[in-house]
C-alpha cells in the first residue's frame, strides 16, 4: 500500500490525529509521528524549525525504509510538508495541507504567539493546560510553547517559504481550509493555492481551527480522492 505520513501542528503531537488515521486505515500505510520536543519526543539540541521538523520527518522514513511517500499535514504540519516538497522533492510523491498559517510577518508572530502564554494558559484555559501536560508527557509543556513561540517571531522576521518558493513546488497539492477557521485566512490560502503549478483548493464546512473539531471521515474522503 502507498504510505500516508500524518504531520500534527504546533504544541500538538501524534495522537491528535489518530481518528484521520483510522479513517485511512485499510487504504494506505498510514504513518503518524512525533516532531522533536512534542508527545513522545525529547526536547532538541538547537531551537525548533521547519528545517528540524522535516530532518525528523526524513529520518522517520529512513528508519522505517519509506523512500517515497505522500504526506497530510495540519495547520504546522502543513508548512513542514510544503518545505520538504520544495527541498526534498525526491522523497515526496503528494502533499495535503489543511489549515496551515502560510503568511507570516512580525505583527503575525506576535497576534499568534499571545496566544502561547502559559500563565495565562493555567489561569484561563486550566483544562487545556491539562491536555497539553497529558500531550508532552515527561516534559514541560510551558517549555513546549515558549520554543514554538520563539520559532514564530523567527518566521516573522523572515518567513521560511516565501510566495516565489511555492512557485518552484511542481508535486501535486491539494490545499485545505476550514470555513470557520478563524486562525488562518482565505486570502493567504489562496495565494499560496494560486502559486503552486499543480495545486487543487478545497473548503471544509462547518470546520473551524481546532483538528479535534474536524470531521475525520470527511477529511479522508477528501485526502482519498486526491490521492487516488
Amino acid at each position: 500500500m502507498q504510505p500516508l505520513l500524518l504531520l500534527h501542528g504546533a504544541i500538538g503531537a501524534s495522537d491528535q490525529l489518530e481518528p484521520l488515521a483510522e479513517a485511512l486505515k485499510g487504504r494506505y500505510k498510514v504513518y503518524t509521528i512525533d516532531f522533536s520536543g512534542h508527545g513522545k519526543e525529547e526536547f532538541p539540541k538547537g531551537e525548533f524549525s521547519m528545517a528540524l521538523f522535516a530532518e525528523d520527518v526524513l529520518r522517520f522514513m529512513n528508519v522505517q525504509g519509506i523512500e517515497k511517500a505522500s504526506i497530510f499535514g495540519y495547520s504546522m504540519g502543513g508548512y513542514v510538508g510544503m518545505y520538504l516538497a520544495k527541498y526534498y522533492p525526491e522523497k515526496i510523491d503528494k502533499v495535503v495541507t489543511l489549515a496551515t498559517k502560510f503568511h507570516w510577518d512580525a505583527e503575525t508572530a506576535e497576534k499568534e504567539t499571545r496566544m502561547l502564554n502559559a500563565a495565562k494558559i493555567e489561569e484561563k484555559l486550566p483544562s487545556f493546560a491539562s491536555a497539553l501536560a497529558k500531550r508532552h508527557e515527561g516534559k514541560d509543556w510551558k517549555e513546549v510553547l515558549a520554543r514554538t513561540a520563539s520559532m514564530l517571531h523567527g518566521l516573522g522576521a523572515d518567513n521560511t517559504l516565501k510566495s516565489e518558493h511555492y512557485k518552484e513546488i511542481e508535486k501535486e497539492c491539494l490545499v485545505l481550509l476550514g470555513d470557520r477557521d478563524k486562525m488562518v485566512s482565505l486570502e493567504e490560502t489562496l495565494a499560496v493555492y494560486q502559486q503552486l503549478p499543480n495545486a487543487k483548493m478545497g473548503m471544509l464546512p462547518g470546520t473551524p481551527h481546532p483538528i479535534e473539531q474536524v470531521d475525520a471521515q470527511m477529511l479522508a474522503f477528501l485526502i482519498s480522492r486526491f490521492l487516488n
